[in-house]
């Protein structure tokens, strides 16, 4: 295995055409057809379903890229450190969806001005996933919903307390309540794939569609087409309110007769990565001014 396959490998999996990745890599197809053929050959697997009319990527080329993405990084940074003859910090961190993305920010920027040489890489993974990469030391840390899990090398430090919510159009009618109860919720309901969402959701989101008649039912694919459905005003959804990672544009409804779920971000006991102490210091600090500053104008 050599980074020219995995550059063909990666380049027609965001392209899912040969033709266009070939451009891309300013090579030509034939010749990237004959690294994708041997790296199969290699791994003794199909990675790309071929049809006259298109391409995709099959289970073992959906599982094999985030290592091929991350064997290249390696590599790249392995390079550029040799080169620049400076010593830069990775640090990989990851995230379930946008509004975890949205806590990021304000962290990455202290931590660059703490370590000026951070190269952060931040990946957002379905929730089956986060947690045995960072088992297996592909991710530093990754925000998440606790859950109950047998991996005793990671450890899970609390950032806040999240009441589940009703996420809706502000022109819906659910949004003229300041809170609500599972009786009182009504309309379309958008439910998430599990494999985008924490399992307490998931079993939250069963017991609404138990009710729904199946045109009242949607579903999305992940959060991000969530939200997107819920702006364009075709129901509401689910999920926990973490007040810092909140989306615009949406009206957020806590209710009552569920369940809080505990919020906040996932680690090994036994990882000395020099930037993670400081990662989750900043953390915590940020949720708690956000929490005072939310206290202070209530």
């Amino acid at each position: 295995m050599n980074t020219i396959q995995l550059e063909c490998f990666v380049a027609v999996a965001e392209h899912l055409n040969f033709s266009r990745a070939s451009e891309a890599l300013r090579i030509t197809q034939p010749a990237v057809s004959h690294q994708i053929h041997s790296l199969e050959d290699e791994l003794n697997v199909k990675l790309f379903k071929r049809t006259s009319k298109n391409v995709s990527l099959t289970q073992e080329g959906i599982q094999f890229l985030p290592d091929a993405e991350l064997i290249l990084k390696t590599a790249l940074s392995a390079k550029e450190r040799l080169g620049n003859h400076e010593r830069f910090i990775p640090f990989e961190l990851g995230c379930h969806n946008h509004m975890e993305l949205n806590l990021l920010p304000p962290l990455l920027k202290k931590l660059s001005e703490d370590f000026p040489l951070l190269r952060p890489n931040i990946r957002l993974v379905p929730f089956p996933s986060l947690l045995g990469l960072i088992e297996n030391k592909q991710i530093h840390a990754a925000f998440g919903i606790k859950e109950e899990q047998k991996k005793s090398s990671l450890y899970f430090r609390e950032l806040c307390s999240a009441p589940v919510a009703c996420i809706c159009h502000p022109d819906h009618p659910l949004a003229q309540y300041e809170t609500l109860t599972q009786k009182h919720l009504s309309g379309n309901f958008i439910a998430c794939s599990p494999r985008q969402i924490a399992d307490p959701i998931f079993t939250m989101q069963n017991s609404i569609i138990g009710k729904l008649r199946p045109e009242q039912c949607f579903f999305a694919d992940n959060m991000e087409s969530a939200m997107t459905m819920v702006r364009a005003q075709m129901g509401y959804t689910l999920y926990p309110d973490i007040t810092p990672a909140r989306e615009p544009d949406v009206k957020y409804i806590r209710i009552t007769d569920l369940p809080v779920l505990s919020f906040g971000v996932y680690y090994r006991y036994d990882d000395d990565h020099p930037v993670l102490r400081r990662f989750l210091h900043l953390c915590a600090s940020n949720f708690t001014s956000h929490h005072s500053r939310i206290t202070n104008t209530g």
